[in-house]
């Protein structure tokens, strides 16, 4: 084997879970997307973008992938959230994050709660920060008579990670489907992530 080729299972990706919570479901499914990274073999770090200090700031800055997180408010991520991407303006103007991997997960109320447009929204500020997008990767659940709401990716959401917890409900009533699936994600980014540096490495 030649001295520049790293093998995969090698190597330790660092994964940073930069999110928002407004009443602690999407912490939820943040600490699930750690716990995913983690068993992947991933070095990872939770941040919340509303208290963020700038050693989490070079954290972020030093980190393979980013996994973007926020509930859907009004059909978009928190105001918490879109403050945090507009504040990354000075990693787009020098490009700092260009190449790492970028992957998101959200929560709202509603079955469908416009999900779709935060999903999108994480991604195309992951492409302006030319990043790179990891999707789920699943098939959808719950959609055939054999079909249960205990199915991963029970939603049948491809961008990323979705969510959906009765608004009159705390944290613990997170649906334990829509955890495995946020939990199936953190371990897809590290997965990929993992691959990905080492085919930087061969070509060092």
């Amino acid at each position: 084997m030649s001295p520049s080729v790293v093998p995969a299972a090698l190597v330790v990706p660092v994964v940073s879970v930069a999110y928002h919570s407004g009443y602690g479901h999407t912490a939820v499914l943040a600490e699930a997307v750690r716990a995913g990274a983690v068993e992947a073999g991933a070095e990872v770090h939770l941040i919340k973008v509303d208290e963020i200090t700038e050693e989490q700031w070079t954290r972020l800055d030093g980190s393979d992938a980013i996994v973007f997180g926020s509930p859907t408010y009004m059909g978009t991520a928190s105001g918490a959230f879109h403050a945090f991407a507009e504040a990354t303006s000075a990693r787009w103007a020098t490009q700092a994050w260009k190449d790492k991997l970028a992957a998101g997960f959200t929560n709202s109320g509603s079955k469908s709660g416009d999900k779709l447009h935060t999903l999108q929204f994480f991604q195309i500020l992951a492409a302006q920060l030319g990043m790179h997008w990891v999707n789920l990767g699943l098939l959808p659940g719950w959609n055939s008579s054999t079909g249960s709401e205990n199915d991963l990716n029970r939603l049948g959401v491809f961008l990323g990670a979705a969510a959906q917890t009765n608004v009159d409900e705390g944290p613990d009533a997170v649906h334990k489907a829509d955890v495995a699936t946020a939990e199936h994600l953190g371990r897809r980014v590290a997965e990929t992530a993992r691959v990905f540096l080492a085919g930087l490495a061969q070509t060092a």
